[in-house]
C-alpha cells in the first residue's frame, strides 16, 4: 500500500457536486454521500479548478492513476476530512512483484532460481564431474559443498541425457550461509519475471519460492535449491547418477560405425523452443543433432566432434552468430565447415555482412520445413556419402 497524504482543506464536496451536475455526470439534487462524490474526481476530464494552470485544470491525472492501478489488479481508497486534508491509498497486490530469475534446464524440465541466490556459474570437466557424483560433494572456494543433479533434487530425472564432455555446467547457489553445487544441462539466461502468489495449496511447500508465467505461456516454478538440498538431499543422492558417456566409434563397434556415418548437425540458437523444434524436425529425418545456446557454447562443442553443418541464429548472448562464424573461419580445422545462418534480420546489409564473413547460406525467418531440410541435405548429405567411400578406400 502506498499512501499520499496532505494537510489541506480536504475535498470540497459542494464544488465536486456543482461541477458534476454542470457536466451532466449526476442528476441535480441526486442523493450522494461524500464517498460517492469523491469517486467523481477519477472521471476523465473532471476538475474543480476554475482556471487552467501548469499543474491543474485540464481534468487529466487522477483518471490515469486509477487506470494504471486497476490494470495492476489494485485499487484506490480515498479518505477526506474537511479542514484536515485528504489521503489517497494505492493498494497493489503482491502478484505484481518483479524479480530477476536465472532460468535453468535439467532434461526437459525448465525451472528458475532467484538471481540473488546464484553466486557463480562454472564449467566442470568430465573427470571432475565424475568425482563429484561419486563423492556427492565437490570443492569450491576452499569448502566441500553438497553436489546434486538438478533433476534428482527436483524429483524429475535420475541423470542428464547429455553425455559428459569437456565443459559441464555447474551452478553455485547460496542462501544465507549455506551453499550447494547444482549440475544442470543448460543455463537459459536471466529474466525479469512477475512472481505469482503460490496460493494456499503450494504456499507451504518448502523450497518453492514462487511461480511465473513466461511470454510463451509456459508456467515455471521458482525454487531455492539450498532448501531442497537440506530437505531432500539424501533422497537425491540415492537417486542421481552420472550421465552415461557415449562410446566412441571404432573398428570393432558396428553400432558406433553406423552412428558415425550419420552426419551431425549443430543447431545454435538462444531460444530453447527453436532448438527443440529444430532438433525434433532433424531427428525425424534421421540426422544426429547437437544443441548450443550461443556461439561460445557452440565453440566448446566444436572442440569435440566436428559436425557436417552448423545452423546458427545471429542475436545470442555472450557470443552472437557473426562472431561464431569469424571464429570458425579463423580455425584451420573448421575453416571449411558449412554454416547456414537463420535469422529474422533479412535486411540487405545483414545478408551482405554475413556473406563477407563466409556464411554459406542466409535463411530468413519465417521459413518452411522443406526449405530447411533441403539446405541440410545439400550441405550434410555429401558427407554421409563420402564417409563410406573413405572407409572402403582404407579397407
Amino acid at each position: 500500500a502506498i499512501r499520499f497524504v496532505d494537510d489541506g482543506s480536504g475535498l470540497r464536496a459542494d464544488r465536486i457536486r456543482d461541477r458534476a451536475e454542470a457536466q451532466g455526470l449526476i442528476e441535480p439534487g441526486a442523493a450522494l454521500d461524500d464517498n460517492a462524490l469523491a469517486e467523481l474526481v477519477f472521471r476523465p476530464g473532471f476538475t474543480t479548478a476554475a482556471e487552467v494552470s501548469e499543474l491543474a485544470g485540464r481534468g487529466i491525472g487522477m483518471d490515469v492513476v486509477r487506470a494504471e492501478v486497476t490494470a495492476l489488479g489494485g485499487r484506490i481508497e480515498t479518505r477526506s476530512t474537511a479542514g484536515q486534508g485528504t489521503e489517497f491509498r494505492l493498494v497493489l497486490p503482491l502478484t505484481t512483484a518483479v524479480t530477476q530469475v536465472l532460468m535453468l534446464r535439467a532434461g526437459d524440465l525448465i525451472f528458475g532460481v532467484p538471481a540473488s541466490l546464484v553466486e557463480l556459474v562454472q564449467r566442470a570437466g568430465a573427470a571432475e564431474l565424475a568425482q563429484a557424483y561419486a563423492d556427492a560433494h565437490s570443492g569450491y572456494g576452499g569448502e566441500t559443498l553438497p553436489f546434486y543433479w538438478a533433476g534428482a533434487l527436483l524429483q524429475a530425472t535420475d541423470a542428464s541425457e547429455q553425455p559428459t564432455g569437456r565443459a559441464n555446467t555447474v551452478v553455485v547457489v547460496r542462501s544465507a550461509a549455506q551453499r550447494v553445487l547444482l549440475h544442470v544441462d543448460e543455463v537459459l539466461g536471466s529474466q525479469e519475471v512477475v512472481v505469482k502468489n503460490l496460493g494456499p495449496q503450494l504456499s507451504r511447500v518448502p523450497g518453492l519460492v514462487g511461480i511465473t508465467v513466461l511470454a510463451s505461456g509456459a508456467v515455471v516454478m521458482i525454487h531455492n535449491p539450498v532448501v531442497l538440498g537440506t530437505l531432500h538431499g539424501g533422497q537425491a543422492r540415492r537417486r542421481q547418477r552420472l550421465p552415461v558417456e557415449r562410446p566412441a566409434p571404432d573398428a570393432t563397434s558396428q553400432e558406433g560405425r553406423v552412428s558415425a556415418q550419420v552426419p551431425l548437425v549443430m543447431v545454435v540458437d538462444d531460444s530453447i523452443t527453436v532448438r527443440r523444434v529444430t532438433q525434433r524436425l532433424l531427428q525425424r529425418e534421421g540426422w544426429r543433432v547437437a544443441l548450443a545456446a550461443d556461439g561460445l557454447q557452440a565453440l566448446e562443442l566444436l572442440q569435440g566432434e566436428r559436425p557436417a553443418l552448423v545452423l546458427s541464429d545471429i542475436e545470442m548472448p555472450r557470443m552472437d552468430g557473426f562472431d561464431l562464424v569469424r571464429n570458425i573461419r579463423a580455425d584451420a580445422q573448421l575453416a571449411d565447415l558449412p554454416v547456414v545462418m537463420i535469422t529474422s534480420r533479412i535486411a540487405a546489409k545483414h545478408r551482405a555482412h554475413a556473406q563477407s564473413l563466409g556464411v554459406d547460406h542466409y535463411l530468413g525467418k519465417p521459413y518452411g520445413e522443406d526449405e530447411l531440410l533441403a539446405l541440410v541435405r545439400r550441405y550434410a548429405a555429401p558427407l554421409a556419402a563420402a564417409e563410406p567411400a573413405l572407409e572402403d578406400a582404407a579397407g
